[in-house]
C-alpha cells in the first residue's frame, strides 16, 4: 500500500487534473513526480484508454520515474523507451511511455507513435530553454499532438529569464508570453552593448522586474510549493574556503588575464575571445588547461589536498569537478589513501548509476565524485551531508539541482555546501555571480509561490 500524498502533492494532483496546461514549479525534494502520477491515475480511471508520454532526463528514466510508478501507482504499466528498444516500446500498450529528451527528434519523424497519447508530461523543462536547438524545434512541432501538456522544473530561469520563454509556448502555444521569442526579450531585458576584441556584441540583462511580470502572465497555470514550507528541513550552511596558488601560477595567471597567452613550460595556451579566456583561467586555478586537441596540461594540484582532507573529515560527502583532471587527482588521493568512492559523470550507465546510489545510501561509500550535469536531476542522496565545490560552475541549474541531492526529503541532519576558491582570482567572484543568478530565480519562484497561495486559500 503506498504511503498517503503529502498535503501539498495532492494541491499538485488537484490543480493538474482541472486544468490542461501546466507549469509545475515546486523545488528539488517536494515530490513533483508523485503528485503527476497521482493525477494521471485519476485520468485513466476516467478514461482508461488515457496514455501518458514522459520526457525526463536519461540519468533518471529509471531511478525516478520507474521506481515512483512501481511505489505509488503500480496498477499502471509502464516502459522505458531508449535507443535501442524505441520503436518496440512506443509499439507496446503500457499506460505510460517513458523516454529521454533527445528521442523527441525521433518521435518528431515518427509521429504515428504518439497518436494514441493525451497527455505528455516534461521532467526538467529546461532542456528545451534552447528555442533555436534542433531538439526544441522538435519538440515545438510534436508537442500540438497532445491535449493535456505538464511541464515542470524547479529552476525555471536559472541563468536568465529568457530561459523560461520556450518552455511556456511548448504549454500553452505562446499565449501567455506570446509566440515571438523577441518581443518578448524586449519586454523583460534591456539591452547592453560590450566589447569583445574588436567587435561589439549586445547583451541582454533581465530589468529588476522582469521575474514579477513573468509571474503575472504564468499565474493561472502555474504551482509552486517550496521545500522548507512542504517539510521540516535541517539548516543547511554555505561556506567557502580559499586556497593559495603557487608563486609562479599566479603570475601565470594574471599575465593570461592582461595578455590572453599563457606558457606553461611546455606549450602555449592562446584565449581567442573573453568567453575561452574566463574559460582557460577558470581551469588554470584547478590545475591544468586545455589544449585545442582536447588533451589537458597539468600545472599543479594543491586544491586536491584541501578537498581530499574535507572529505576525510566528513562521514559521507559528494563532491562536485567540472573538469576530467580534477576527478582524476581525487580519485588517485582516495586509491592511496583506501577511501571509498565511486563516480557519477556522463560515462556512467544509468544502471550503475543507481547502484551507486544505492551503496551512498546504505553507507558503504564515504564519497561520491560527480559531475553535476550527470547527477543533477532525480537522485536522493541524502546519506551525504556535505556537498563541495572543488570548483565553480557557471551554470546556476546545476548548481541547485546539484546542491539539492543532499537537502530534499528524507534528510534528517545539517547539510552544508563548501566553495572551494583560489584566492586573487575569479574565482569567488563567479560564486557571486551564482548567488544573484539564484536570488533572481528565487525572486520568480517566490511570486509564483504567493499566487499558488492565493489560488489555494481561494478554493
Amino acid at each position: 500500500m503506498a504511503v498517503p500524498a503529502f498535503s501539498h502533492q495532492r494541491e499538485t494532483t488537484d490543480f493538474i487534473l482541472n486544468h490542461d496546461r501546466v507549469l509545475i514549479t515546486s523545488d528539488p525534494g517536494t515530490g513533483k513526480t508523485r503528485a503527476v502520477l497521482d493525477a494521471f491515475a485519476e485520468l485513466v480511471k476516467q478514461n482508461s484508454d488515457s496514455r501518458m508520454l514522459v520526457l525526463a532526463p536519461l540519468s533518471i528514466l529509471q531511478a525516478s520515474w520507474v521506481e515512483d510508478i512501481e511505489k505509488f501507482t503500480p496498477h499502471l504499466t509502464c516502459v522505458v523507451a531508449y535507443s535501442k528498444n524505441r520503436e518496440k516500446a512506443f509499439k507496446e500498450s503500457a499506460n505510460i511511455v517513458i523516454t529521454n529528451h533527445d528521442a523527441i527528434k525521433w518521435l518528431d519523424k515518427n509521429k504515428k507513435y504518439i497518436d494514441a497519447f493525451d497527455t505528455i508530461c516534461i521532467d526538467e523543462f529546461t532542456a528545451y530553454k534552447n528555442r533555436a536547438s534542433q531538439r526544441s524545434k522538435a519538440a515545438g512541432r510534436v508537442i500540438k499532438s497532445f491535449s493535456r501538456r505538464i511541464a515542470m522544473s524547479g529552476t525555471p530561469n536559472g541563468n536568465t529569464i529568457r530561459d523560461i520563454w520556450h518552455p511556456t509556448k511548448l504549454v500553452d502555444d505562446g499565449e501567455r508570453l506570446g509566440p515571438s521569442f523577441f518581443p518578448f526579450q524586449q519586454q523583460v531585458c534591456t539591452p547592453k552593448l560590450i566589447q569583445l576584441g574588436n567587435r561589439v556584441v549586445t547583451e541582454w540583462l533581465d530589468k529588476e522586474n522582469a521575474e514579477e511580470m513573468v509571474a503575472v502572465q504564468l499565474q493561472d497555470i502555474t504551482i509552486r510549493h517550496k521545500l522548507e514550507d512542504c517539510i521540516d528541513m535541517p539548516e543547511q550552511t554555505v561556506t567557502m574556503r580559499k586556497v593559495t596558488l603557487p608563486k609562479r601560477i599566479q603570475q601565470q595567471y594574471e599575465t593570461f588575464a592582461k595578455d590572453s597567452v599563457l606558457y606553461t613550460g611546455k606549450a602555449t595556451i592562446n584565449a581567442i575571445n573573453a568567453g575561452v579566456k574566463v574559460k582557460k583561467l577558470l581551469q588554470l586555478c584547478t590545475g591544468a588547461v586545455y589544449k585545442e586537441d582536447g588533451t589537458s596540461e597539468g600545472i599543479h594540484t594543491e586544491r586536491y589536498d584541501l578537498v581530499m582532507e574535507l572529505v576525510k573529515q566528513r562521514k559521507h560527502s559528494l563532491v562536485a569537478f567540472n573538469w576530467k583532471h580534477e576527478r582524476d587527482h581525487m580519485i588517485a588521493i582516495a586509491e592511496k589513501e583506501d577511501i571509498a568512492y565511486r563516480v557519477i559523470d556522463g560515462d556512467t550507465p544509468e544502471e550503475k548509476r543507481k547502484k551507486v546510489v544505492d551503496e551512498l545510501q546504505l553507507g558503504e561509500l564515504q564519497v561520491v565524485f560527480c559531475h553535476p550535469q550527470s547527477a543533477g536531476h532525480g537522485l536522493t542522496m541524502t546519506k551525504a551531508t556535505s556537498v563541495i565545490w572543488c570548483s565553480p560552475t557557471y551554470n546556476a541549474e546545476h548548481y541547485l539541482q546539484f546542491n539539492r541531492r543532499i537537502y530534499r526529503a528524507g534528510q534528517t541532519k545539517r547539510t552544508e555546501i563548501i566553495q572551494i576558491a583560489a584566492n586573487d582570482t575569479w574565482e569567488p567572484e563567479v560564486y557571486n555571480k551564482l548567488d544573484h543568478k539564484m536570488s533572481r530565480m528565487e525572486e520568480l519562484l517566490s511570486i509564483l509561490k504567493t499566487t499558488t497561495e492565493i489560488k489555494t486559500n481561494a478554493r
